[in-house]
């Protein structure tokens, strides 16, 4: 193999090829980069065997051939290299690199070593807009449960259905919904439990990108999926999907609370974070008491102090007084993509809704969080 690449293309690819390289592995070649020729590039693939990343990058192919080498050692060298053409050649299991006077070697892995990554076919897959792909990551993926206890909470739903793109993230305290609408499908109705680190990596890859491919393989005749591969201008993203059935989430959903109050996100924002200050950090309980558009927050935490604050606020419906975890619902503000936030609730044992709520005359975002009530104690 040998071909001659400029020192910045080289970095780039590589950059976006190592995040999916685990830090710690019993398996060597996955401290490795797959290096490959193409016609008219160099294609650059890393794995830690969950995600893969696969990017073609501009080169001058003189030779053809395939060698995978040590992925953060050749990004550490790139990233000091002088801005010069940079000419890379592999003789045996080894690659030679030279740009300006700079000369080295570094110690590689055969090619057929590395895994293979999943067969998934694009040109059978789908199209997705870019933009609604990234906001449904951006304001659904926080929500998702970083306990080991219940493997499938770890994931983000994803729904496809005819007009309809949905993904749903919970850890079974807080959850998050959002929905846009797309094309019609020409592949029905499908679902997918897709791992969060995943969605970064299409989150970073594609952050200016209209239009991504996304495809699945598929075992036991089609019946199961597998994994899930993006593609857009020769970056590819491919994951291991998370297998099982996700939770009825709209049995959660509660759909009488009756009881509603629209407030400006940045001032509850601040208020919140001012009394989670002083909130028990096991609990990070805060009291909320709704009156006539007013909302009072009160903290007490009997081995440190107490707080107290207020707001306005547009409310009529019935006195109301309900504990929250502060911290869930700081997490619930911080996406709401609106100014003023719509809250919905039904009594201090049952959960309250968020959405956002926009003016007259704008497009309706259909975007909802639900955050579970905590019990107060006298």
């Amino acid at each position: 193999m040998q071909f001659t690449v400029t020192r910045q293309n080289l970095h780039q690819g590589l950059a976006a090829v190592s995040a999916s390289i685990p830090t710690k592995t019993t398996l060597p070649v996955l401290s490795n980069i797959l290096l490959e020729t193409a016609d008219d590039g160099i294609w650059m693939s890393g794995t830690d065997l969950d995600v893969s990343i696969r990017v073609k990058v501009p080169a001058e192919v003189k030779e053809t051939g395939s060698l995978t080498v040590p992925g953060k050692k050749l990004q550490e060298i790139t990233r000091e290299l002088p801005d010069h053409p940079v000419e890379i050649s592999t003789r045996a299991d080894q690659i030679e690199l030279a740009c300006g006077h700079a000369r080295f070697k570094l110690n590689g892995l055969p090619a057929d070593e590395f895994p293979s990554l999943p067969a998934v076919q694009f040109e059978a897959g789908m199209g997705v807009a870019g933009g609604d792909l990234q906001s449904l990551i951006h304001h659904t993926s926080f929500a998702v449960s970083t306990e080991e206890s219940r493997p499938i909470l770890n994931g983000v739903l994803w729904e496809l259905r005819d007009g309809l793109m949905r993904m749903v993230a919970t850890n079974g305290h807080r959850l998050a919904r959002m929905a846009v609408p797309t094309g019609p499908s020409e592949g029905g109705s499908t679902s997918f439990i897709v791992p969060p680190a995943a969605l970064q990596q299409v989150q970073r890859l594609f952050k200016d990108v209209e239009q991504i491919q996304v495809a699945w393989d598929a075992g036991d005749g089609g019946a199961r999926k597998n994994h899930l591969g993006f593609r857009s201008d020769g970056v590819e993203v491919y994951t291991r999907l998370i297998e099982g059935t996700y939770p009825n989430y709209e049995q959660v959903i509660p759909k009488d609370n009756d009881k509603v109050a629209v407030v400006d996100k940045r001032s509850l924002e601040s208020a919140v974070r001012r009394m989670a200050v002083v909130a028990s950090d096991q609990t990070h309980r805060i009291r909320l008491t709704l009156e006539e558009n007013r909302l009072h927050l009160n903290v007490l935490t009997p081995d440190l102090g107490e707080g107290h604050d207020e707001l306005e606020l547009s409310y009529n419906g019935e006195p109301l007084e309900i504990g929250f975890n502060a911290t869930y619902l700081l997490e619930v503000l911080r996406y709401m993509p609106s100014q003023e936030v719509r809250i919905s609730f039904k009594a201090p044992e049952r959960a309250a809704t968020l959405e956002p709520s926009v003016a007259e005359g704008d497009d309706p975002v259909d975007y909802l969080c639900l955050v579970m009530p905590l019990r107060l104690l006298d």
